[in-house]
C-alpha cells in the first residue's frame, strides 16, 4: 500500500505536500464560511459564485495548462505556482483579519487563485511520474490522493476550532504559512533521481493535441463524459454540507467542520483502498459512482447530523474511489508525451465543471432546499454509471443476467489501445 515511499524523493515530496494541504483544507472551509455567515445572510448562490470563479479557470486556460505540463521543467513550475497561492492565501487573511474584506474581494481572489491552480494542478499531478517508477504511479496516484484527503480530515476540523478561536482571517494566514512546507520539499528533492521523460516536442498545433487524442480513444472519452457528470453536478460538497449544516440542522463553525471531516475520513479511506490495487478498470468507476449516488440519496434523508455524517462517510470512499482510480486509469491509459495535455484535460472537466453546476446546485438550494440539491448529485452518480454501463456495452460486448438469484456478467478484456486503433 505504501510502496512509493521507499523512494526518497516521493518522501521528501509527500511530507510537504501533506503540510500543505492541510492548510489548504484550512483555507476551503474558512472562505465557504466567511462568505456563507459574514459576508452574505447565508447565500448559497454567493457560494456557487466563489467556486465557479475559482474552477471556471481551468477551463478557460485549458489549452495553456497542459501545454505547460508537458514542454517546461515541472520542477521550476512547482517553485512559481506554489509560491503565488501562497501569497494569495497571505493577502486574503490579512483584509479579512483586519476588517477590510469585501464579498467582492473574495470573488477577485477565487478567481486569482483558481488562475493559478489551472497552471499548478497538471504539473502537480503529472510531477509523481517523475519521483517514481511507471510501476508505481497508480500507488503514488493514490498516496497523493491520500494525502490530499488527509488534509480534508485534519483541515476543516482546524479551521473549525481556528475561527471559533479567533477569527476566519487567521484560516488564510495559517494556509499562506504551510506553502513553505512544500517549497522546502521542492528544494530538497534529488535532482539526479528524478525520472524525468523526453519533452513533447514543439509543434504546431501542439495546444490542441490533446483534443484530438482523446476525440480518437472511445475510453478515454467515456471515461472523461462520467467524470463530467460526477464532478460538476455531483462533487459540489461546500454547498451539500454548509447549506445543510447552516439550513437544516442549525450547526455553528465547529460542527460544520467535523462533518466536513466526517466526510473527509472516507475519502482517505477510498485512496487507502485505491492504493492497494494495480490498476482500476471502468467497472469500479461503475461501482463506485452507482454508491455515491446512492449515498446521497440517503444523506438528503438524514433526519439529523449524526445520520447525515455517517452517510458523508459512504459518500466520501465512494467519491474518492472514483476520482482516484479515474486520475490513475487516464495517467496509465495515456502515452508519456501526451500525459501532461490530458491530464489538464481531466482537472478541466473535474474542476471547471464547477462553474456550470455549483450555480445550479446553490440555486436549488436556496430555492427548493438543501436536501433537494444532495438530490442532484445523486442523479449525477446514476447517469455516470449509464455512461459507463454503454461503453462496456459498446466496445466489450458487456452482458449482465441473474442466475440462481445471483448478479453474473461477462464482456471481453481489454486489449492496448494501439491493438483497437485508438490513437
Amino acid at each position: 500500500m505504501f510502496r512509493s515511499l521507499r523512494g526518497y524523493n516521493y518522501r521528501v515530496w509527500a511530507a510537504g505536500a501533506l503540510v500543505s494541504n492541510v492548510g489548504t483544507w484550512m483555507q476551503r472551509i474558512g472562505q465557504d464560511w466567511l462568505v456563507l455567515t459574514q459576508l452574505t445572510h447565508n447565500n448559497a448562490s454567493a457560494v456557487g459564485v466563489v467556486m465557479a470563479l475559482q474552477f471556471g479557470p481551468q477551463i478557460l486556460f485549458l489549452p495553456l495548462t497542459g501545454y505547460a505540463a508537458d514542454h517546461f521543467n515541472r520542477r521550476k513550475l512547482l517553485f512559481i505556482t506554489q509560491a503565488l497561492l501562497g501569497l494569495l492565501a497571505l493577502g486574503l487573511g490579512l483584509l479579512t483579519v483586519t476588517g477590510l474584506i469585501k464579498l467582492w474581494q473574495v470573488y477577485a481572489f477565487a478567481f486569482a487563485l483558481g488562475s493559478i491552480t489551472a497552471f499548478d494542478a497538471p504539473v502537480r499531478q503529472t510531477f509523481v511520474s517523475e519521483l517514481v517508477t511507471e510501476d508505481d504511479l497508480s500507488n503514488a496516484v493514490a498516496l497523493n490522493s491520500t494525502s490530499f484527503n488527509a488534509g480534508r480530515m485534519i483541515g476543516p476540523a482546524v479551521a473549525g476550532l481556528v475561527i471559533a478561536a479567533v477569527g476566519t482571517g487567521w484560516v488564510f494566514v495559517v494556509n499562506a504559512a504551510s506553502f513553505v512546507a512544500v517549497l522546502c520539499s521542492l528544494g530538497l528533492l534529488r535532482p539526479e533521481a528524478l525520472h524525468v521523460k523526453a519533452w513533447a516536442q514543439r509543434t504546431r498545433g501542439g495546444l490542441t493535441e490533446g483534443f484530438r487524442y482523446v476525440w480518437h480513444r472511445p475510453d478515454l472519452r467515456a471515461i472523461l463524459l462520467m467524470l463530467f457528470l460526477f464532478g460538476t453536478f455531483g462533487l459540489n460538497f461546500a454547498i451539500f454540507i454548509s447549506t445543510m449544516s447552516v439550513k437544516v440542522f442549525h450547526a455553528g463553525a465547529g460542527r460544520y467542520g467535523l462533518l466536513t471531516s466526517s466526510m473527509a475520513v472516507g475519502t482517505v479511506m477510498g485512496a487507502l483502498l485505491a492504493a492497494r490495487r494495480a490498476r482500476p478498470s471502468v467497472l469500479l468507476l461503475i461501482a463506485a459512482a452507482a454508491l455515491f449516488g446512492t449515498g446521497l440519496v440517503l444523506a438528503a434523508l438524514s433526519p439529523n447530523d449524526g445520520v447525515f455524517a455517517v452517510m458523508l462517510l459512504v459518500i466520501g470512499v465512494s467519491a474518492q474511489t472514483f476520482t482516484t482510480s479515474t486520475n490513475s486509469l487516464v495517467q496509465l491509459a495515456t502515452e508519456p508525451a501526451m500525459r501532461g495535455r490530458v491530464v489538464a484535460i481531466l482537472l478541466a472537466i473535474a474542476l471547471g465543471g464547477t462553474p456550470l453546476g455549483a450555480p445550479v446546485v446553490g440555486w436549488v438550494a436556496d430555492t427548493f432546499g438543501p436536501r433537494w440539491s444532495l438530490g442532484v448529485g445523486a442523479a449525477a452518480g446514476f447517469a455516470a454509471v449509464l455512461v459507463g454501463m454503454r461503453y462496456l456495452v459498446k466496445h466489450h460486448a458487456l452482458r449482465v443476467w441473474i442466475d440462481a438469484g445471483r448478479l453474473r456478467f461477462s464482456m471481453q478484456p481489454s486489449v492496448p489501445s494501439s491493438a483497437r486503433g485508438e490513437g
